[in-house]
């Protein structure tokens, strides 16, 4: 490990250096041209590498073709062009210490004062779905190399990773004739070390992929900042939003139409609402109309209609006081008629595919009101991983995608479920998988009923559950309450057979639940004694 030098002086962020010349190689050309030449007007000379270079010299900016410098020619189809001593020593050279100096000297290295770089797409070439081949080539070798040097030696060199740091870069140089500060450097210097090792994860990432390597040796994650938070979960919480590069659909990719900005519970809940809803399908492939109403990350009312509007009414019916301040996730485009009845409660966040211009001229009577569009759905099937910090570690696994199709069902008890009650069923079991532990969903003709979410015991969900289902009577008015008749699903199996009797009371006809319970042949026999149609589908989904 090298030493400290005692001859180099102690880094000074208020200290201005000029920019002289400049180093540009980018695969995003969007703003290359205008930066180029307000460089070139500030007296910059200007090196590039090959389409670089190519497209500033055509637009008539004076650039030094990178192969002059080196006196070597690029090859390898470009692989090879800036690893040379000529550009790392002009990167790396300390011009504190007079050995450097003399070595620059000696061997005609010219100082690099400002390096403008943004590396190969590699993630974007891998979500396109493209080859192994093409992702392979999309490794960018010379670019973390040019960018890690210059970031060592942040005291002399600049380092930009985009063009937004080209514009600070400008900035400060016509604030200060021409120069710029030590704290702008440290601060890009930053950035880029973390550019590059989220760059590296992803490569890595990719590869584990490849492989199915499930539990690497080193376990990368990486993120760019989309947006900081006021604050976290309290007030007292400092927090931000970064987006994983994975490119699914969702509160990450979404583009916020209208309201105040996102806390970070919005964010939480908005998610955690598109995510169920995107189990129903999209309209856009058939499916019918879903909305989820969603609060503290939990559904209070989830249902699936021939409307939007009735897909909305009856999720709302299912618990309308938790509603208040709720988050509305629909799989399909938000009309007006919709609108103008989620505008009648107030909510936080609305989110969905797509949204009717009626629609949204009328959510901008409602300033407050988040309005964001997704364009797509995220796949429920579709791997990825989750990550979860404990105390010295984090806890990793891959998302909860699991399905159980129809046809691997077994019904254990001596009846049958009808159709109804298998649909009922088949949507109960999908919005289990979005509740907290122990989960009990009671659904009726295609809406909730009653959620009984994250008690210490099953029992006490499904009573809860049923208390829901009674205030919801209560308030609508109903004759009787949704549960009679309605199915019942388990997030995991009912270890005796109090829970499902519970489940019973409430008016639960047919039931759906993991078994594998040492019990499972006496809640199977109680089961039968009721009348009760039951379901396993030898899969579990605890949400913790």
């Amino acid at each position: 490990m090298p030493k400290p030098n005692p001859q180099l002086p102690p880094f000074d962020k208020e200290r201005f250096t000029p920019v002289k010349r400049a180093l540009i190689s980018v695969s995003d050309k969007s703003r290359l041209i205008e930066q180029a030449r307000a460089l070139h007007d500030r007296k910059v000379e200007l090196i590039s590498t090959g389409g670089t270079y190519k497209a500033i010299s055509a637009e008539g900016i004076p650039v030094i073709d990178v192969s002059e410098v080196t006196n070597f020619p690029e090859m390898m189809d470009g692989r090879v062009k800036t690893l040379h001593p000529m550009v790392h020593g002009g990167l790396l050279g300390d011009r504190d210490l007079d050995s450097h100096n003399a070595s620059m000297l000696e061997h005609g290295i010219l100082p690099i004062d400002l390096l403008i770089v943004n590396l190969y797409p590699f993630e974007k070439t891998v979500n396109q779905g493209n080859s192994y081949e093409m992702c392979i080539e999309n490794i960018d070798i010379g670019g973390p190399a040019m960018i890690r040097a210059a970031a060592k030696n942040h005291a002399h060199v600049a380092v930009c990773t985009d063009a937004d740091d080209v514009e600070l870069i400008l900035e400060e140089m016509d604030a200060n004739e021409g120069k710029i500060s030590g704290a702008l450097k440290q601060r890009l210097a930053s950035k880029t070390y973390s550019q590059s090792a989220a760059y590296d994860a992803a490569i890595a990432n990719y590869f584990f992929d490849q492989l199915g390597e499930t539990n690497p040796v080193f376990r990368v994650q990486s993120g760019k900042l989309k947006q900081s938070l006021r604050y976290g979960e309290n007030p007292h919480q400092i927090a931000g939003f970064y987006s994983d590069g994975s490119g699914r659909p969702g509160i990450a990719s979404a583009t916020q139409i209208q309201g105040k900005e996102l806390s970070y519970n919005n964010i939480n809940d908005t998610d955690a609402a598109y995510e169920l809803v995107a189990e129903f399908g999209s309209v856009f492939e058939g499916a019918l109309p879903a909305v989820a109403i969603i609060k503290h990350a939990n559904p209070c009312g989830v249902a699936v209609a021939q409307t939007f509007l009735e897909a909305y009414k009856n999720a709302l019916a299912c618990d309308p006081v938790s509603a208040f301040g709720g988050i509305v996730a629909l799989n399909g485009p938000l009309d007006k008629d919709t609108a103008s009845h989620i505008l009648k409660v107030f909510t936080e966040v609305v989110i969905a595919p797509s949204a009717d211009p009626e629609a949204i001229e009328l959510f901008k009577k409602k300033k407050n009101i988040r309005l964001l569009i997704v364009g797509d759905l995220p796949d429920p099937q579709e791997p990825s991983l989750t990550y979860r910090n404990v105390g010295g570690g984090i806890l990793v696994q891959n998302r909860d995608n699991g399905h159980v199709p129809i046809t691997d069902l077994k019904v254990v008890t001596k009846r049958q479920p009808s159709a109804k009650e298998m649909s009922d069923l088949l949507m109960a079991w999908k919005v289990a998988k979005h509740v907290k532990s122990n989960a009990i969903i009671y659904v009726k003709d295609g809406s909730t009923a009653g959620i009984g979410a994250g008690q210490m015991s099953r029992i006490d969900s499904a009573r809860i559950a049923a208390r829901k289902a009674e205030d919801a009577k209560d308030i609508a008015g109903w004759d009787t309450l949704r549960t009679r008749g309605c199915a019942c699903a388990s997030d995991a199996f009912f270890p005796f057979a109090d829970g499902m009797l519970a489940a019973a009371s409430a008016g639960a006809t047919a039931i759906i639940q993991p078994g594998g319970s040492i019990r499972d042949d006496e809640v199977i026999a109680a089961a039968d004694a009721k009348g009760i149609a039951m379901v396993f589908t030898g899969m579990r989904h605890f949400r913790h």
